[in-house]
C-alpha cells in the first residue's frame, strides 16, 4: 500500500492536485484524521509493508449515520475525490460514497486476491512468497524426521493463497473453503503418501476451510498409528502479512498509484484501477462490488496429479 500511496501522492502533486492522507481508514475518515501529504512526506516508505497511514475496521461506516458523517467530513475539508485502497469491503464503501456525489477511485489490495475485475491485488505476491518460504523450511524438518505437517495459511473465505502456496510448494494436499473434504479423506492422503515411501506429507490448509487444522487433528489424535507419519501443525497466521514487500508488489503498487492519480486527472470516477493480462486499466466499481473473483479449481486438480 505504501508504494501506491507514494506514487499516487507524487503523481497527483505533479498535476497540481492537493493530496490529503486519511489516517486509519474509514474510522479516521469519520473522525477527520487528515494530513496534507507533500512529496517528502511519502519518501522512504516504498520498502515498508502495510501502510504508514494506518488501517482500522469501522463498523459504523456502512450505516446511514456513518455515511452521513463521512460525507460531512469530506465536505468540511473541501475534499472532492477519494482514493480507496483495500479489498471488497473497502471498495464497496467507496462505491456507496460515489453514489452520493463523491468522486471515487479504488485500488485493490487484499492477500486473498478475490476482487473482481483485476488479475492481481496488492499484497498477494508478498504474502505468497512468505508462505512458500515457510513451507520450504517445514519440508526440511518433515523430510529429515519423516513427519506429516498441516500448514495453515490465511484465507478466511478464499482458498487462493493456500492453493497457490500448496501448488508451488509441492504439497501432498491442499484444503480450501471452496471444495469440501473430510478428515477421513485427509488421513487417507497422508497414509497413502507414507505407503508410497514418501519422506514426508505436507498438507496446506486455508484457515477458513470447514475441514480446518483443528478438526483434522481432533480426528487423527486417536489414529496416529494408522497414518505412518506423526502429524504436526504449523499455523503461519499474521507473520504472512508482515515484512518488506516483494519487487512485484512494489511495482504493482507504484503502477496502481500512478494510474489512480491519472484517472482522477482525466475526470474518471466510480472505477477501480486493475491489472488485466499485464496491462494496467480500470474496471467499473459497480461491477467490482457486485461480482466475486473465484479460485481456479483446475489448479487444484493439477496439484492432485503432481502430488502423486
Amino acid at each position: 500500500m505504501n508504494a501506491a500511496i507514494r506514487a499516487l501522492t507524487r503523481t497527483a502533486i505533479s498535476h497540481h492536485m492537493e493530496v490529503i492522507g486519511v489516517h486509519n481508514g474509514y474510522a479516521g475518515l469519520l473522525e477527520g484524521e487528515f494530513q496534507t501529504l507533500r512529496r517528502r512526506d511519502v519518501g522512504g516508505i516504498l520498502q515498508h509493508g502495510g501502510t504508514f497511514l494506518g488501517s482500522a475496521r469501522c463498523e459504523i461506516f456502512p450505516t446511514k449515520e456513518g455515511q452521513k458523517k463521512a460525507l460531512q467530513q469530506l465536505q468540511n475539508h473541501a475534499i472532492q475525490s477519494l482514493v480507496v485502497i483495500g479489498g471488497n469491503g473497502s471498495l464497496a464503501g467507496g462505491w456507496s460514497l460515489q453514489q452520493q456525489g463523491i468522486r471515487v477511485v479504488g485500488i485493490p489490495a487484499t492477500i486473498d486476491n478475490d476482487v473482481a475485475g483485476t488479475d492481481m491485488t496488492l499484497g498477494v505476491d508478498t504474502t505468497l512468497n512468505i508462505a512458500l518460504e515457510a513451507i520450504d523450511r517445514i519440508r526440511t524438518t518433515a523430510s529429515s524426521h519423516k513427519r506429516g505437517f498441516l500448514v495453515e495459511v490465511m484465507g478466511r473465505d478464499s482458498g487462493y493463497l493456500a492453493l497457490q502456496a500448496g501448488l508451488a510448494g509441492g504439497a501432498e494436499a491442499i484444503i480450501i473453503p471452496e471444495v469440501p473434504i473430510t478428515p477421513e479423506q485427509v488421513v487417507d492422503i497422508v497414509r497413502d503418501a507414507y505407503q508410497r515411501r514418501k519422506k514426508h506429507a505436507i498438507i496446506v490448509v486455508a484457515e477458513g476451510a470447514q475441514c480446518n487444522v483443528e478438526r483434522i487433528m481432533a480426528y487423527v489424535n486417536e489414529r496416529q498409528a494408522d497414518l505412518g507419519f506423526l502429524l504436526r501443525t504449523t499455523i503461519l497466521g499474521h507473520v504472512q502479512r508482515g515484512g518488506a514487500p516483494t519487487a512485484f508488489d512494489r511495482l504493482l503498487g507504484t503502477r496502481f498509484g500512478y494510474a489512480a492519480a491519472m484517472a482522477l486527472k482525466n475526470g474518471q470516477s466510480g472505477v477501480m484501477v486493475a491489472q488485466q493480462q499485464g496491462t494496467i486499466t480500470t474496471a467499473s466499481l459497480e461491477y467490482v462490488t457486485s461480482h466475486h473473483s473465484n479460485v481456479n479449481l483446475e489448479l487444484l486438480e493439477m496439484a492432485r496429479v503432481l502430488a502423486r
